[in-house]
């Protein structure tokens, strides 16, 4: 005998909209903009997701969990990959045509999907440089150039980080990824 279900009761039951993502209701997805749907963003939510990301990171510089550079960022990923709570691959126009850039973002985006670790991209490394000074500060002062093409934010060794904009991000992350838009950009806009 086979059983029918209604529609009813099908969209009460919790299902995954990708293989990454937490079990959504179906619900959540009829509350969804037009926009939102075909991955497109309000500038009124972008930028709301950029002043996210600014105190993300201001509150992380503060306790000490930024980690700046690619290099810096592979090593960490390689130690302790369940400490980092978010990874941030940034890039100008003329770092598009950088080959070996745009293959350590391909490895970095590898490690971190399987890892369960959120990305975003963000477009604007002058103002991510406004933003991440004091870690500038200190490796200008040791004699070596910036890298900011990739910036990891690392949970605090005392306690569970809980940041409201942290989760805004990490909401935005897995609507991202619901939508097969794996790797969300973020434009963080001059001051």
């Amino acid at each position: 005998m086979i059983k029918t279900v209604s529609s009813r009761e099908d969209t009460r039951i919790p299902r995954q909209c990708c293989s990454v993502c937490l079990p959504v209701d179906l619900d959540c997805m009829y509350n969804m903009t037009f926009e939102e749907l075909n991955g497109d963003y309000s500038q009124e939510r972008m930028d709301t997701m950029a002043k996210a990301l600014e105190e993300v990171l201001t509150s992380a510089l503060s306790q000490g969990c930024i980690t700046v550079g690619v290099y810096e960022a592979a090593k960490s990923l390689n130690v302790d990959p369940d400490n980092v709570v978010l990874c941030i691959l940034a890039t100008d126009d003329e770092d598009v045509k950088d080959v070996a850039l745009q293959i350590h973002f391909t490895l970095i985006q590898a490690f971190c999907c399987e890892n369960d670790i959120n990305i975003l991209r963000v477009n604007n490394t002058r103002r991510l440089a406004q933003i991440l000074d004091g870690v500038g500060a200190a490796k200008q002062s040791q004699g070596e150039p910036m890298d900011l093409h990739c910036v990891l934010v690392t949970s605090p060794p005392t306690t569970l980080w809980k940041d409201p904009a942290l989760s805004k991000l990490n909401r935005l992350c897995r609507e991202s990824r619901c939508m097969d838009q794996w790797v969300p950009i973020i434009n963080l806009p001059e001051r």
